[in-house]
């Protein structure tokens, strides 16, 4: 997809994402049924960025989270990026359905779970010629903040996409008591510490535990590390 024009988020050597042009920066919660089912977003209070660039905390120690406060420099953060530069469609792997296919990248996983309800969308793309079953399959692929999963029309092999507005989300996970990645809305670039954009997509994830193997992407790993960023909700 085209970027979102005038909008950029580069990472910095060891350091926090730059954050250029007219954004807004605000909380996403992963809201549950009463089973705790990931079942949908509860947006939440915008942070004020008025300055320009402005910068977002990477290492996961900031003390003015979602910010960053400099204090990867104290603690030596080591920021060096893992991930590829290929494009998802290479690296994905496709399941098809009757009506729909589904194409999956496991190494993006950002651990929101909304895959896992109605019997999980790696099974349910094969009732996808029921037009219920589909829209379902569709919306919780759709909820999928990191792009992991994608949802094909199977006919005409196109990706179906929510549409999205240029935002950047601060994950919170009430139910597992963690916070998560930064989720990128809306085809925002983003380029490497030496200036190389990875692929431009609608939905991304991007670390701010510190600790992804796959940087600057989430891997999940804030979960099992337990990260907690201390934001006020």
């Amino acid at each position: 997809m085209k970027p979102a024009p005038g909008i950029q988020v580069k990472v910095t050597p060891n350091g926090p994402y730059e954050v250029t042009g007219i954004v807004p920066v605000r909380m996403e919660t992963i809201g549950v049924t009463i089973h705790k089912e990931s079942v949908k977003w509860i947006r939440g209070k915008t942070f004020p960025t008025t300055e320009q660039p402005f910068y977002l905390c990477r290492c996961g120690h900031s003390k003015q989270k979602p910010f960053c406060d400099d204090t990867h420099l104290k603690i030596r953060f080591d920021g060096t990026e893992t991930a590829a530069h290929t494009e998802y469609v290479e690296e994905a792997e496709l399941l098809e359905g009757p009506a729909m296919l589904l194409t999956d990248v496991q190494k993006l996983c950002a651990f929101a779970r909304f895959c896992d309800p109605n019997g999980q969308v790696w099974n349910t793309v094969n009732d996808t010629d029921d037009p219920n079953a589909r829209a379902q399959f569709t919306q919780q692929v759709n909820d999928c903040p990191s792009g992991r999963l994608v949802a094909w029309n199977k006919q005409s092999q196109t990706p179906v996409e929510p549409d999205m507005e240029p935002a950047i989300g601060v994950v919170e996970d009430p139910v597992k008591h963690i916070s998560g990645p930064l989720w990128l809305q809306g085809g925002i670039e983003v380029t490497d510490a030496e200036g190389v954009p990875y692929e431009v997509r609608n939905r991304v994830t991007l670390c701010r535990c510190g600790a992804s193997s796959n940087k600057p992407f989430c891997d999940g790993t804030h979960a099992s590390i337990e990260f907690k960023d201390g934001i006020e909700p």
